[in-house]
């Protein structure tokens, strides 16, 4: 199933879908800034998060 279709992202796709490094999107987990499931030793997180999370981001302007 490709990535766009998944309700569940790794923090790989995650990043990659931001255009973050792995290690930003781990930072905003631990801050509690991006929610994130923890199933046995894996995070994931919600595609509705993720989108959520980029939405609330504030705008630059020129």
């Amino acid at each position: 199933m490709p990535a766009a279709n998944r309700i569940l992202l790794t923090v790989d796709a995650a990043a990659e879908a931001l255009s973050f490094g792995r290690s930003t999107v781990y930072e905003l987990m631990a801050a509690g800034v991006l929610p994130y499931v923890k199933v046995g030793r894996a995070r994931r997180i919600r595609r509705s998060d993720l989108e959520a999370f980029a939405a609330g981001l504030p705008q630059q302007s020129a």
